[in-house]
């Protein structure tokens, strides 16, 4: 009896029963994606004190969070075309690496172009994290619970993030200013960057690489046994492949390309625009620094109870159903948070719209780590990630133009239109990938 390395490593991983790697690797890359995930989110909520300390115009803001999406955008592009060639562990550490020293650099800026410079660093330790963070795990979730670990994942590492970090910014700003939050930041990539010496690599990456030997080993060191006596391992195009993963994403799957492009597109540039300009918006509206903070902060609590349904929602009805359907109701709210008369309707249809928002793009996300093959799945997310990082760095300051010259109605009318275009892009990313094995949902290729 004979089976294809690649095939026989897949399928071990699909049915495989956690183990204390499993859990190890999961908590790693949750915690790094956390205090990655916090750079964006602080520079949000620390706007509002650098105006009004005179550090930044309002110009300037524009520019360090284009910047910094800027680099999102080489990040998110550069890894994929290097962890899907050299191995998901080795770009995985240096990218945290540069974040975090980026990061603490960013407290010692002496005006706003050093502060956009370092921002735009940070962004490509950033911008490579999200899509290594997704790749990297679902490679080693078993795929009967592929969609709740990645959404775990997403919950302690992109959403519980959220208010935490609103809360600490709220809390810790008087004390030790918005210099000394970027280093506590910094400090703590840092200490992730240094506990992830011990992640193992992806056996499948192993097994499509040439190294089929070292990716038995590891599935052993797993606890997943070795191959059944009898079995016979064998290699074919795809157990060594050497094709450039850009070409296979966009020859092999364009459509699917094009699709997770314009849904990132649609997530990102309406969740981080609005997460750098909300408390300003705010702020600008009457309200004082402190109150725009809190409301910021009690729409946040949105965030982490989007995770929490996803975990239940993905694996219950699907990943397009709940994508497309919340991107619609996403794009009801945020016209009806245009349109909020009271401080309490504020915090209702916010909380509501951030809610969909973020069920809609992480769905969306986890989705599109799906949908290409193990030796293009960093690039093709990493692409359409990539992509709608460029988007925000458009996105950012037209939010405010937009805003300038038309009114805060415009801004969210123009989000709720993007949200509802994303929910059709959704239906062509691929197969529905509930309790499928990701070499049946995109084989790997030669």
């Amino acid at each position: 009896m004979a089976q294809t390395i690649e095939g026989y490593v897949g399928a071990a991983m699909d049915d495989a029963r956690l183990s204390p790697i499993h859990y190890r690797v999961f908590a790693l890359i949750a915690a790094g994606y956390f205090f990655d995930v916090s750079n964006f989110i602080v520079l949000g909520a620390l706007v509002p004190n650098m105006i009004q300390s005179h550090f930044l115009t309002v110009g300037q803001v524009a520019t360090v969070a284009s910047a910094q999406t800027f680099g999102m955008f080489v990040g998110a592009v550069g890894q994929g075309e290097f962890t899907d060639r050299w191995g998901r562990k080795a770009v995985y550490q240096f990218n945290l690496l540069l974040f975090g020293v980026a990061t603490i650099l960013s407290a010692f800026t002496p005006n706003y172009a050093w502060l956009a410079l370092l921002r735009f660093i940070a962004g490509v330790g950033l911008g490579a994290e999200q899509p290594l963070c997704f790749a990297y795990a679902g490679e080693y979730a078993p795929k009967r619970i592929r969609g709740r670990v990645l959404a775990g994942i997403q919950l302690i590492g992109g959403a519980l993030v959220w208010p935490l970090s609103t809360l600490f910014a709220l809390y810790a700003l008087g004390p030790i200013g918005w210099r000394g939050i970027w280093i506590v930041l910094g400090v703590g990539a840092l200490i992730v960057f240094v506990l992830r010496f011990s992640l193992p690599e992806s056996p499948r990456w192993l097994a499509t690489h040439g190294q089929g030997k070292r990716a038995v080993e590891l599935l052993e060191r797993i606890g997943l046994g070795r191959p059944a006596p009898g079995l016979e391992l064998t290699s074919d195009a795809a157990s060594n492949t050497h094709r450039d993963p850009f070409a296979v994403v966009f020859r092999d799957y364009p459509v699917r390309m094009l699709a997770s492009m314009f849904c990132f597109v649609a997530f990102l540039g309406v969740a981080i625009g609005l997460g750098v300009w909300l408390p300003n918006i705010m702020a600008r509206s009457g309200m004082t620094i402190t109150k725009s903070l809190t409301y910021t902060l009690i729409i946040q609590i949105s965030f982490p109870c989007a995770s929490l349904f996803m975990m239940y929602g993905l694996e219950r009805f699907g990943r397009k159903p709940v994508a497309m359907i919340s991107f619609v109701l996403a794009g009801l709210f945020a016209a009806g948070f245009a349109n909020a008369t009271s401080g309490t309707m504020l915090l209702i249809v916010g909380f509501w719209m951030m809610f969909f928002i973020q069920l809609a793009g992480n769905s969306a996300q986890i989705f599109a780590s799906e949908v290409f093959p193990t030796n293009a799945r960093a690039s093709g997310f990493g692409m359409a990630s990539g992509t709608g990082r460029l988007a925000t760095a458009f996105i950012i300051p037209a939010i405010l133009w937009i805003e300038n010259g038309y009114g805060v109605a415009a801004v969210f009318g123009s989000v709720a239109v993007l949200l509802v275009i994303a929910a059709g892009s959704v239906t062509l990313m691929g197969p529905e990938a509930r309790g499928l094995s990701l070499d049946v949902i995109a084989p790997p290729t030669g």
